[in-house]
């Protein structure tokens, strides 16, 4: 999934975005709540992770604000505000779910898998592309009946792709959405990935989906032999 998370405190910020980032998360992370309005006006995150208590405007009027714009990507807000008054205001706001700080970062995953299954707007479960197959939130991918085994980072690059079936997405992109923006890593790994995808998805299977477009990146098409 890609996740923005909006936390002014750096040390939890940090161990969030690590933990999601090792599972295999796309984590955008920002510190203030004219940020989180800027990264998530574009609807391009599966969840938002709010904070309430930020240093200008609180996540209840970010979250009031991104309604009013018809931005409708999940939020969970995360306070230590946790009275009965707060809970109904952060609701009341626009928001989907309320979790109390300090939690379980267990806790925290299984809120997340269930707003990223409700999504923005109605959409399946599941994501096809031919006999392709891919569950976000169980983490699972199939090609026909088989079940494939998939590292993290080849399962969203995989993810990736295949939320834009026939479009040709560029290795910069690829590389933003699939290791995030500030990753730090050579373009490149984007062909290295590529291969090792085609390796586990088409070769045993005959195919070829992920495309090369040369001088650009990658398509990923339906089953072509």
């Amino acid at each position: 999934m890609r996740v923005l998370l909006v936390e002014d405190e750096e040390k939890l910020a940090a161990l969030v975005a690590q933990g999601l980032t090792e599972r295999g998360d796309v984590v955008g992370v920002v510190g203030t709540g004219t940020q989180a309005l800027s990264s998530a006006r574009g609807g391009e995150y599966d969840v938002i992770l709010l904070d309430v208590m930020l240093p200008d405007l609180d996540g209840f009027s970010v979250c009031q604000r991104l309604r009013a714009e018809r931005v409708w990507t999940p939020v969970l807000m995360l306070t230590a505000r946790t009275a009965v008054a707060d809970r109904i205001a952060g609701l009341d706001s626009g928001a989907d779910d309320y979790l109390a700080k300090p939690f379980a970062f267990q806790e925290l995953l299984a809120r997340m898998r269930a707003l990223a299954r409700r999504g923005p707007v109605p959409r399946p479960t599941e994501l096809e592309v031919g006999d392709l197959r891919l569950d976000p939130s169980a983490r699972r991918v199939w090609r026909g009946s088989t079940e494939l085994s998939l590292s993290t980072r080849e399962f969203t690059l995989l993810e990736s792709l295949m939320r834009r079936p026939d479009q040709v997405l560029t290795r910069e992109q690829l590389l933003g959405l699939a290791w995030g923006d500030n990753s730090g890593v050579a373009s490149n790994v984007v062909d290295v990935y590529v291969r090792y995808l085609r390796a586990k998805i088409d070769r045993p299977f005959s195919v070829d989906t992920p495309q090369t477009v040369r001088g650009v990146g990658y398509r990923l098409t339906a089953d072509s032999s």
